[in-house]
């Protein structure tokens, strides 16, 4: 063992290559916690929009900041049209911001996919099934009737 000695000295193509898997690992970590913190951005707004129906159906008017006001009985006789039309556009913004929110997820799931595919990766059904995109919301009509929980909520999937 005297006569052997190992070379512990990295050759420089050794170190780029080592430097730019660190790379390409940094890249796709970095394409795949924008999409998750996307993600959690829309979801974080469908629960926005879940919380201001179940209000609503619970018979509570909700005032621009979001806190319970008066009953719907209370809202009717105070002018509850305007209550209503306001609550409704309200909530119209905010599925148009989910939907937008949606469409920006979608994005960063794009971005993901070609990042792995440029480093040569092309079975993608894992991250599929992880990062579901769930369907656009319709906007709600402001007038008529009141859909119920989850009812006429999910739009198309496009």
């Amino acid at each position: 063992m005297d006569g052997m000695m190992i070379n512990t000295k990295r050759s420089t193509q050794e170190i780029l290559q080592e430097e730019m898997l660190r790379e390409r690992a940094a890249v796709l970590a970095r394409a795949g916690e924008r999409l998750s913190q996307a993600m959690e951005k829309l979801h974080t707004l469908e629960r926005d929009i879940e919380a201001a129906m179940t209000a609503e159906q619970a018979g509570e008017v909700l005032n621009e900041a979001g806190r319970s006001g008066a009953s719907k009985t209370e809202s009717v006789q105070a002018g509850g049209t305007e209550d209503r039309r306001g609550f409704l556009q309200r909530l119209n913004a905010k599925i148009h911001a989910y939907n937008l929110q949606r469409d920006q997820v979608r994005i960063r799931f794009y971005y993901l996919i070609v990042t792995r595919e440029a480093m040569g990766m092309i079975h993608h059904q894992r991250l599929e099934e992880m990062y579901r995109i769930p369907p656009k919301k319709r906007l709600l009509p402001e007038k008529g009737k009141f859909p119920k929980r989850g009812e006429a909520q999910e739009g198309s999937s496009t």
